[in-house]
């Protein structure tokens, strides 16, 4: 069992929960009919999940759309939204949610996935939805997430009532780029909602996961000793990259995931929005003002003419109707229309530019008041943010494959910047991936996918490598929640399993020793006290270096992660670094019992981390001179702060 949910079971089923910004899908998979014959593939079952799609009308859905609708107590009667295992439900979610949101956005609570990684909020605290009036119903991040949970849930128990979720194997996703807050927070949702049997997955390693499991064998005939596959997910909250190795183990391929990018706020919801506005400027030139709350409407019109026109060669243009308030307005309801040329032109050019490996997102000078929101990117473009990641991540694959002069050889990534040095050009220096495997909504638009394969190759045709090739896959909506499913079969001992543990090295911030200047504070030193791919279910030894810690007051630590630096180990304390290098976190808190002692009191502590079975980072500080009941070392946990 560890510090928080068991993890040792003898369950049913793998169940896979894709816990998406937009969506949310769930796959499973029969583990007993999975053991019976290892050399057949399991077979992965997308879920239909029942959901309302308008007031009294049940429909069965793969995807549950990732909507609350917080109603007005005299909009809707208990009929209107009653569900085949609630005939009261408290909440209303899924389809019928994104529906009457639609007409009245105020009352929608949207992208909760994103407000629960936004450590600038309290993500307990009821917020959401954002900026609506106060006599509109709220409700916190974290119980968006759960009632998303519980809905899901309650569609499986209704399916499977002689098999509870809370005891089958349940893998849920979240972003690779996630901090250890956000994991915290989500595996708090699904232990509300009773999943004891719980592991968190990052979505690119449950692509690559869906992606084994399609291919079955063949996935060793795709890929080589020496490939680096690039995971380009694109959904719609998020983009999020990854970069996995391929290396060789006693004669067999093992995969590494060695890199992952920044949380970046870029995905389908921005280009809905860009899409919005768009609409507002060609009413604006017919004389035709609208106003915030008719964008936030026609933002969800777009969504769907988006994928109409982008996915259905067929349909030329959309209608879009703008929505008015009150009877009297009906007849000055405004329409237009979004064409096939409009859509390409604002998402193909706006969001995947074509631009050169060296041209890296760009800043915008901010006012110094902003208004209460998501952290979206500043830059729009995906394929600037692509570059970044490809470059800041030049050496990530050093480690696990080598020399630079093998895997220059086989066309594939060189570590050696001058071996890269064609022409007498300036050296391309960035990681250059073998493969490519998209994942995402948004990558389902071939226009959009065609457009991010040229790009990347470009890149590599410029650096004188070869072409990336693209990895087959299935639909990129449901392949996270397969791929999560099927890692439940992997943890069985079967299949090929990724390594991976931490994606990032983790620090606290330590105030040097040097004496006071003033009007300068004191220079801050970084302490690692986590290292890059540590594993799930271990842990450092303790530190040598003493913290003193308060006794029954709170002691506050500054937080520290990076994606760059692989190898400072536990210990580690760094004096000076680089301003891209490390990223400042939620904090650390600790507060300390006041038995035996009196408060105020300063105990010598070192600290020590591990990453439970889970997947979330726990700290703890052990006692310097000071022993417990049974003799040992006194500890304290130390949660991460993300009450903010």
């Amino acid at each position: 069992m560890s510090d928080s949910m068991k993890t040792e079971t003898q369950a049913r089923f793998s169940v896979g929960i894709d816990l998406g910004t937009t969506h949310c899908v769930l796959s499973y998979l029969d583990l007993s009919k999975a053991s019976e014959d290892l050399t057949v593939e399991p077979e992965l079952t997308i879920m239909s999940v029942p959901q309302l799609m308008q007031p009294g009308l049940i429909e069965e859905k793969q995807q549950l759309p990732s909507f609350v609708y917080m109603a007005h107590q005299s909009e809707l009667n208990d009929a209107d939204i009653t569900l085949p295992w609630n005939e009261q439900p408290d909440v209303i979610v899924g389809s019928i949610a994104r529906e009457l949101g639609s007409k009245t956005p105020i009352r929608l609570v949207s992208s909760a996935k994103s407000w629960l990684c936004h450590s600038g909020v309290d993500r307990h605290s009821a917020f959401l939805p954002a900026g609506s009036p106060e006599e509109v119903a709220k409700i916190s991040p974290l119980t968006a997430t759960v009632q998303y949970l519980e809905h899901l849930r309650a569609a499986w128990q209704d399916q499977f009532p002689d098999f509870p979720l809370a005891e089958q194997e349940v893998t849920i996703t979240i972003p690779a780029s996630f901090d250890p807050a956000a994991r915290e927070l989500t595996a708090e949702a699904a232990k509300s909602v009773g999943f004891d049997y719980l592991t968190l997955l990052e979505e690119p390693q449950a692509a690559v996961y869906n992606w084994i499991h399609a291919c079955g064998e063949g996935w060793r005939e795709q890929v080589n000793v020496g490939d680096i596959i690039l995971v380009v997910d694109v959904g719609g909250g998020t983009t999020d990259l990854s970069l996995v190795a391929v290396t060789e183990e006693d004669g067999n391929l093992t995969l590494n995931r060695v890199a992952v990018g920044d949380h970046i706020l870029l995905g389908g919801d921005n280009m809905d929005l860009a899409l919005a506005y768009s609409v507002k400027a060609k009413l604006a030139q017919e004389g035709k003002e609208l106003q915030p709350w008719q964008i936030q409407a026609i933002t969800h019109a777009c969504r769907d003419a988006k994928e109409q026109l982008l996915l259905d060669n067929d349909v030329d243009s959309v209608p879009i109707t703008v929505p008015s308030r009150g009877s009297k307005l009906l007849g000055k309801t405004l329409r237009t229309e979004l064409t096939r040329t409009e859509v390409r032109e604002a998402l193909v050019d706006g969001f995947f530019p074509e631009v050169s490996i060296s041209d890296h997102p760009r800043a915008v000078r901010r006012s110094a008041l902003t208004q209460k929101g998501l952290p979206y990117a500043q830059d729009p473009a995906v394929s600037r943010h692509l570059a970044a990641f490809l470059s800041r991540q030049a050496d990530a694959a050093d480690d696990v494959l080598g020399t630079a002069s093998s895997q220059a050889d086989s066309g594939g990534y060189c570590a050696d910047p001058l071996a890269n040095n064609f022409g007498g050009a300036e050296p391309a220096d960035f990681i250059k991936p073998t493969a490519i495997l998209f994942n995402g909504g948004v990558l389902k638009a071939p226009v959009l996918a065609e457009r991010t394969l040229s790009i990347i190759n470009q890149w590599l045709g410029d650096a004188g490598a070869e072409q990336a090739r693209l990895l087959s896959d299935s639909d990129l909506d449901l392949a996270v929640a397969s791929g999560a499913s099927y890692y439940g079969y992997v943890k069985q001992g079967q299949g090929v399993r990724i390594r991976g543990g931490l994606a990032s090295t983790y620090y606290v911030g330590i105030e040097s020793s040097m004496p006071a200047i003033p009007g300068m504070e004191p220079p801050l030193e970084a302490l690692c006290i986590a290292p890059f791919g540590m594993e799930e279910g271990t842990e450092t030894k303790p530190g040598n270096t003493e913290f003193g810690l308060v006794v029954g007051e709170p002691v506050r630590f500054r937080f520290f992660g990076s994606n760059t630096r692989r190898h400072d180990d536990a210990g580690v304390q760094l004096e000076s670094w680089l301003d891209d290098e490390l990223e400042e976190l939620p904090e650390l808190q600790a507060t300390l019992s006041v038995e035996g002692r009196r408060v105020g009191d300063v105990v010598p502590v070192r600290l020590m981390a591990k990453v439970t079975e889970v997947g979330t980072l726990k700290l703890e500080a052990i006692s310097v001179n000071s022993t417990d009941s049974n003799g040992e070392p006194e500890r304290w946990q130390i949660e991460l702060d993300v009450r903010d």
